[in-house]
């Protein structure tokens, strides 16, 4: 079988690679909380995964899996993975959605807590067992609270009205209820993963820079061999996670057998190889990594946030983990 990515799907990651490193360099982390948010939109990138009749675009989340790594490694804030994936599969008659003319806030079963929600023009909440609350973004009480990514904020979000009825903004993508919430939480979480080896790479990337300019002792630290083995380390993380993430979202879009393992196993390695990527270049900057004046401090809370957001490692090691005691050995395709 041919596992690689298509040409236009390459050349769609690319696009928005070029896109972001023109309209949200690391200056703009700063002083922006939608950068490049109008040039995506340009792009058709929050349609991607909308049917033709919602005008999108009707791809599969295996297309826009290079897209998406490209968002993680720009580091690029705001609601991009709500907006573009949890709302095509929750809310995709939203008006406005397929053009980027708006930003939806999504809290799925079990999230306490909603990131980025003040900056959402339609909230919504999805219940364990299907139900979902959907709101204006005035609709709502926010009430911020600590987090350790500054371009991720989170808030605690209250609804000032009871329960209304569905405007009909759900379930276009064929289904409703607990599958169609359950089918979100897959595709959120693969696409999470994305980011995470986005961010990973990147990393990855401005270490290795780093340690082919900083010297130590008479010599370039990329020269020893204990920071040689590190950033080794970190490479075979991302190279053996990226594949998981590949599989989990060619079996979310065929709605396969393994899927719920497939995508538990892709965000645990994705999540692995991002923190120890932030670990590495921590370690390899030393103290000024984390230091206001240096821009790495964006991707290493990324890395942190991203990691702990829908589900940790631990938590979805257990999932393959209790899967594999069942002795649910299928494989898919």
């Amino acid at each position: 079988m041919h596992f690689a990515f298509t040409d236009e799907q390459l050349a769609l990651g690319a696009t928005v690679r070029d896109v972001l490193r023109a309209h949200c360099p690391p200056g703009a982390l700063r002083t922006e909380r939608r950068p490049a948010w109008d040039r995506l939109a340009e792009l058709g990138f929050f349609g991607l995964l909308l049917p033709p009749k919602l005008d999108g675009l009707g791809l599969g989340l295996t297309d826009v899996l290079p897209a998406v790594e490209e968002t993680g490694r720009a580091c690029l804030p705001g609601p991009v993975v709500e907006t573009a994936v949890a709302a095509a599969f929750l809310v995709p008659r939203v008006p406005k959605l397929a053009s980027g003319g708006v930003c939806v806030g999504v809290a799925l079963p079990g999230e306490a807590y909603m990131a980025d929600a003040d900056l959402a023009d339609v909230l919504v909440v999805a219940r364990t067992g299907g139900g979902v609350r959907v709101a204006a973004g005035d609709e709502a009480r926010l009430t911020a609270v600590p987090g350790v990514d500054p371009c991720r904020p989170m808030f605690a979000v209250a609804f000032e009205s009871p329960d209304r009825p569905d405007p009909g903004w759900s379930w276009g993508r064929g289904g409703g209820g607990a599958d169609r919430v359950a089918l979100a939480v897959r595709a959120v979480t693969v696409a999470t993963a994305a980011q995470l080896v986005g961010v990973a790479r990147e990393l990855l990337a401005v270490s290795v820079s780093y340690a082919g300019v900083r010297r130590q002792f008479g010599a370039v630290i990329g020269s020893f061999q204990a920071v040689r083995h590190k950033l080794a380390d970190v490479a075979v993380a991302v190279e053996f996670a990226a594949p998981l993430v590949h599989r989990a979202a060619l079996s979310v879009d065929r709605d396969a057998p393994t899927a719920e393992r497939d995508v538990s196993a892709a965000k645990a390695a994705a999540g692995e190889a991002a923190t120890l990527a932030a670990r590495v270049a921590l370690q390899t900057h030393g103290a000024i990594g984390y230091t206001e004046e240096l821009d790495l401090r964006f991707w290493l809370a990324r890395a942190w946030s991203l990691a702990a957001a829908h589900g940790t490692a631990a938590a979805h090691r257990e999932r393959v983990r209790a899967a594999l005691h069942t002795r649910d050995l299928r494989r898919y395709p």
